[in-house]
């Protein structure tokens, strides 16, 4: 029969004849099971490692022929109500404008961007535009806050992306960290006619130059 340690530090079997002089100590193998386990940290570890660092993909920014994507946007309706939405539903057979901006309350796009929509929404209606959908990374109270500024508005529904999921699927997502503004929107405008762009004015970062009501006036 083998040897066992004893928790006195002897081996049944054997008289230590020289007990405290010499302290024993014994290595015994590891286990199969600890063989495994180490094996498995060693390699998942790395990996682990690997998958934090790695980014998500980025998606081609959308272009014209494209399909615009599937998403769940929030807003407040018109009887001050949370909702959630999807874009689908409220383009597919449609035609629809789809514009966003970097964030509601920015000087640019409170002042000049959003206002010329709202301006311009009878006349784009006019044309055959059904929906005028404006897109921001913001939450949907910030976005309804913004919206009841515009008590003129009859016709652009402030469409909230709280986490950026939908943007980052259009691939438009801008980063402006260094800015404390973390992931934003790029500035565009989207034409779309059940669900095929045939338009989009897509700035480079913030700029206001081809994605204002008038460009897609004139498109129409």
């Amino acid at each position: 029969m083998g040897a066992v340690c004893t928790a006195a530090g002897r081996i049944s079997g054997f008289t230590d004849t020289h007990p405290g002089r010499y302290p024993l100590r014994i290595h015994l193998p590891p286990t199969p099971l600890q063989i495994e386990l180490a094996a498995s940290s060693s390699s998942s570890t790395p990996k682990s490692r690997r998958r934090r660092r790695r980014k998500k993909k980025k998606m081609a920014p959308i272009a014209v022929g494209d399909s615009i994507p599937d998403g769940t946007l929030a807003w407040f309706d018109e009887s001050d109500q949370l909702q959630q939405v999807s874009i689908h539903s409220l383009a597919a057979g449609k035609k629809v404008i789809l514009f966003g901006v970097p964030g509601a309350f920015t000087p640019t796009c409170s002042m000049q961007h959003v206002p010329g929509f709202i301006t311009s929404a009878e006349e784009l209606k006019s044309k055959g535009v059904d929906e005028i959908l404006l897109l921001s990374v913001n939450d949907p109270f910030v976005m309804k806050a913004w919206a009841k500024t515009y008590p003129e508005n009859k016709h652009v529904k402030f469409l909230a992306d709280g986490s950026g999921t939908y943007t980052r699927a259009l691939g438009l997502e801008l980063d402006l960290s260094e800015k404390g503004l973390g992931t934003r929107s790029r500035r565009f405008a989207l034409l779309a006619d059940d669900l095929k762009v045939k338009v989009a004015n897509i700035e480079e970062g913030g700029a206001f130059t081809i994605s204002g009501a008038d460009e897609i006036l004139k498109a129409l």
